[in-house]
Order: C-alpha cells, then structure tokens, then sequence
C-alpha cells in the first residue's frame, strides 16, 4: 500500500457533453471533455477538509491538528448539516478545531433535498477554491456530495474511515461509504478488515492505507478532561447508570418499532436508571411514545464531545445504535449493547466490549451486567490494531508525501 497512487485518469464525459458524447451547443468536442477551468483563488491548490456532523467533527481534528504540524496549507469547509450549536459549534470548541473557513449553512432536508443542497454549494466553493485535495470523513451525506463533486471537477479525494461495511444496503450510510470509497483517490482505513473489502471491491492497493483511527487519538487525547464526578454533580446524575442514545432511522421512524423501544428502555429503568441524551433526530417519535414517562429515565439535551463521552465512561453500560459509540466503548472498557441486527465495526466486537442485540434481549443482558456477569470477554484482549492514538499523524505523513509527488500537481484530468 504505496502512499502516492498515480493520478486519477479522467474517464468521466464532462459536464457539458451530450447523451451520445457530442459536445454541447457553444462547445467544442476537446472542450466538453476536459475538466471546468478554476478559478485560482486564495485557496488554490490547499488540502481543504469538509465536515457536517458531529461524528466528523471528532474524526477531523487529529488530522487538522498534525497537517498543521507539518506546516501543510489547509481549510475547514463546515457544510451545516449539523447546525444546532450543541450538534456543532459546541465541537470546534471542545476539539480545538479551527474556526470553519467557510460555513455552507444546508441545514435539514430529505436525503435527496439535503444531497442536492450540499452539492451545489460545495460545486460552487470548489470551483472558486480550487482546492488541490478534498478530505471527507465518515458516511454522512456531506462525505458523499462532497467526493461526488469533488470527482466531477477532478479533484482528488480521500476518505478517512474508508472501507467499512454493514452490509445493509437499507443504511443511507452503506450507500454514502461504498459510493465514497471508489471515488477516493486515497481510502485511510480504520481496521484491518475494512482493508480487506476495499480490496474485494477492485480498489486499487497503492489507494488503500492502514493508518488506526484518528476518532480514538481524539477520545485518548481527552482523558484528563472526562472528569466524571464534576459531570455527575452538575447534571444530577444518579451513582449508577446505563446510557442511552437512539437517532437511528430503523429504530426512530417507526411508530411501533419506537413505542416497543421505550417500553423496553422502561424495563431497564425498572433495574437501574437510565441517562440518555436525546438526538433531535429520535426526539419527537420517542417523546410522543411517552420516553419520559418513567421515573428513573432521564432525558438530557444532547452534550458536547466532552460532556457525552464523560457520561459513557461514568455507566454501568450503554444501550445505542451510534457506530462512534461502539468504538468509543471499545477503548473505555464499557459493556455496549447496540440495538442493531448488524455493524460496520465488527471489529468493536471481537476486540472489544460491543454486542449486538434485540431489544426484547436488553432487559435480560442488562440484568447480568448488574449481576457482574458481563457479555464474555471479546475475542481478542488487545484494543484493535494502531488504536493507539496516532492515526491522524500516520494520516498526514501520507498526505504529505502524496502531495509532494509530481503525480499529485498534475492536471486531474489530463
């Protein structure tokens, strides 16, 4: 796996050819397949990194964090998808993450309305940034519109998180990620068998890089902040807990499916109490099937990045259907029951504390775990492989000597 993969060939018809390959009114048959001119603005030729969501968010900042290190010109493009200041802004805080250079605003929408938003605006910055690489991050619809775009322009792209697979085509994230990763001009693994798909999958081996996950050098790096006796004290946290957190659309769209939720939740509460910051995107369908209505459930705005993994590292367990937070428990040693039927991390399962579950089986595993049971120990002590804190410096050193190549300044689409 080489860090600097020759230039993307441009086999794509560019915009401006017709269904039949001939060039469009106004436009010669050379100029309709070569890539839209730049602009050359002040952000010609710089890494720029596009964010949306919370979860890239944690993602970026080690990244940011060692290519300014390495005196890497770079600019942080916040999309909006993520707008609330405690979905958002309440991470650039915490994270150290520099002020976005730009702030598209897209907001809400469906995925089709979102996507089309995210993609003209990026179109828009890119043509006038002329960016000499695009960084995306996750599976979020941002990380999708971006390298979309990004590949239309010929612009080089890379994906960090790359390769990971639920093999639920029913996810808007399996859809985003598997797009994403044949896009990528650079995919930045997580794990060992997220390798293993790409490669399955006809990409390229000088595209694909191991390099740990930059998510855990953030968490690692925050260890002294997660001060659990403050947290307790000043939200009226009860001793002993389990916390929760759903957004999920299997498990929050569905009336029936989130009534039988909260009533299962409610069979936690009945053994211990349960903390759960509720996302807005859960809120109205668990509050309309009557969440609160139970005495030791506590319900909570959502928190920062410091706040909520405080809380995780402080319970008894954690119940989610949150991808980070399968790997947030791996590392912190917390029992995880994830209300899913399946996971792109399986490796949080064989190296760590996470298992799958139904929820008419969470009361009952909640019972053990208080019983001292456990769930059994993962198949493998060790954390997962290069989950020691310096992904986003193996991430950078790629990017810099891929950048640096004669194959990274050449025209995309020559």
């Amino acid at each position: 796996m080489s860090s600097a993969p020759a230039a993307r060939a441009s086999s794509d018809r560019a915009d401006g050819a017709g269904a039949d390959g001939e060039a469009a009114p106004g436009r010669t048959a050379e100029s309709a397949l070569a890539p839209p001119s730049y602009a050359g603005g002040p952000g010609a030729g710089e890494i720029v990194h596009i964010v949306g969501a919370r979860p890239n968010f944690v993602k970026a900042a080690p990244v940011v964090s060692a290519l300014a290190a390495r005196g890497l010109r770079q600019s942080v493009v916040h999309t909006g998808q993520h707008y609330d200041d405690r979905m958002s802004a309440v991470f650039f805080r915490e994270l150290g993450l520099p002020r976005p250079d730009v702030d598209l605003g897209v907001g809400s929408g469906s995925h089709a309305q979102q996507t089309a938003a995210l993609m003209t605006g990026l179109e828009e910055e890119f043509t006038s940034r002329s960016p000499g690489l695009v960084v995306v991050y996750g599976d979020v619809n941002s990380t999708l519109a971006a390298g979309l775009v990004a590949a239309k322009l010929h612009i080089p792209v890379a994906h960090v998180e790359a390769g990971l697979r639920s093999f639920d085509w029913s996810m808007p994230e399996e859809v985003n990620r598997r797009v994403t990763d044949q896009l990528a001009d650079l995919c930045f693994a997580t794990s060992p068998e997220a390798v293993g798909h790409l490669a399955a999958e006809g990409v390229a081996v000088d595209r694909i890089h191991l390099v740990g996950n930059p998510m855990i050098d953030t968490l690692l790096g925050s260890l002294d902040r997660f001060d659990t006796a403050a947290l307790r004290e000043r939200l009226d946290l009860p001793e002993s807990y389990v916390a929760a957190t759903l957004h999920r659309p299997a498990n929050v769209d569905d009336p029936d499916v989130v009534a039988r939720l909260v009533a299962r939740l409610h069979e936690v509460a009945d053994q211990i109490d349960v903390v759960m910051p509720v996302h807005p995107r859960g809120r109205a369908a668990l509050t309309a099937a009557g969440l609160d209505g139970h005495p030791r459930m506590h319900l909570l705005e959502p928190l920062g990045y410091v706040d909520f993994v405080t809380l995780v590292r402080a319970s008894t367990a954690v119940v989610t259907d949150s991808g980070g937070v399968q790997e947030e428990t791996t590392i912190l040693r917390v029992p995880c029951l994830t209300l899913r039927p399946n996971t792109e991390r399986p490796i949080t399962i064989t190296h760590g504390s996470n298992r799958l579950v139904t929820d008419s089986e969470l009361p009952g595993l909640v019972s053990k775990i208080l019983a001292g049971e456990g769930l059994g120990t993962a198949a493998v002590a060790d954390v997962p492989p290069l989950w020691d804190g310096r992904a986003g410096e193996r991430i950078a050193a790629v990017l810099a000597d891929w950048t640096a190549a004669p194959a990274a300044s050449a025209n995309r689409g020559a």
